[in-house]
């Protein structure tokens, strides 16, 4: 089944169910539309999965019933440049579901869409349990990533005033993060920079008592990016975060795990061929 769901700034989301609709059900905002030709080439040389939704939908919808859609690519194509706080993507998620006909559902988000899970717990009663990929429930890095997203931001502005034609994108080998152009729109850039000043005030380990379901998180062993003048000076660490702070978020419930492996950077550690082994049997224990 799929549909075209109209969100709340009036824009068109196509969303999906696959799998038994008696089977419990996890909500998939990460499901990216699959890509082929150069695109599917150069996604291949950053470590990424061309057909990553398509994997993750195919792998889960055994034994659930999948309710999928491209939260971030529908956002980049109808930015929200002034408006995009956690409570208007909570609203979004919501609207989703009620059109699909799922009242309750499990939720896996990776990165941003990561906390915005953690977010999601906090406004509805709606979620049967919530994994939380590439970002820690506790200690998140949300002032580091105000920062980068503001120096995005800014960058992306300079590039678009001076007309600057578009660079071919490198390969990673060839890749130099301190002197990278920034071709985002603007309004696209700006958009992240709007979530992440919304926390502001917003304190991840005052809430931790408030989390009643099963919870899982996880990042990727080498989940460790520094970030140079151009984008701040921060050091963004999600796997350390988490190993740091893992013995007690185990004690508040929350279930640990740090993806082992070469390479197992915040990219790696989002591929279906990593994720899917670790959340599958996961949802199947805690979701009976």
């Amino acid at each position: 089944m799929r549909k075209t769901v109209r969100l709340n700034n009036h824009s068109e989301i196509e969303a999906g169910l696959a799998g038994d609709p008696k089977n419990k059900t996890i909500m998939l905002p990460i499901a990216k539309k699959s890509v082929t030709g150069d695109e599917a080439e150069m996604l291949k040389q950053w470590g990424v999965d061309p057909e990553l939704g398509k994997r993750f939908v195919d792998g889960l919808s055994e034994q659930f019933q999948v309710l999928y859609f491209d939260y971030e690519g529908h956002l980049f194509q109808h930015p929200e440049p002034d408006r995009l706080t956690a409570d208007h993507i909570a609203r979004d998620l919501l609207q989703i579901a009620d059109e699909m006909g799922v009242r309750s559902f499990s939720y896996y988000g990776y990165s941003w869409l990561g906390l915005i899970g953690l977010q999601l717990a906090l406004r509805t009663d709606r979620l049967e349990s919530l994994i939380m990929g590439g970002f820690p429930p506790y200690e998140g890095p949300y002032e580091e990533m105000r920062i980068v997203t503001e120096k995005t931001y800014r960058l992306a502005e300079i590039f678009h005033a001076d007309n600057a034609a578009s660079a071919p994108n490198p390969s990673p080998e060839e890749a130099d993060w301190d002197h990278m152009e920034v071709s985002m729109d603007p309004r696209t850039a700006k958009q992240f920079l709007m979530l992440y000043r919304s926390f502001s005030g917003f304190d991840d380990r005052l809430i931790q008592g408030e989390l009643k379901i099963p919870r899982l998180a996880f990042a990727g062993g080498e989940d460790t990016i520094v970030y140079g003048e151009r984008f701040g000076n921060v050091t963004v660490d999600m796997a350390g975060l988490i190993k740091k702070n893992r013995t007690y978020l185990e004690m508040l419930g929350w279930n640990i795990e740090i993806l082992q492996g070469k390479g197992m950077d915040h990219t790696k550690a989002m591929q279906p061929a990593a994720v899917l082994p670790l959340i599958t049997p996961w949802l199947m224990r805690n979701l009976k």
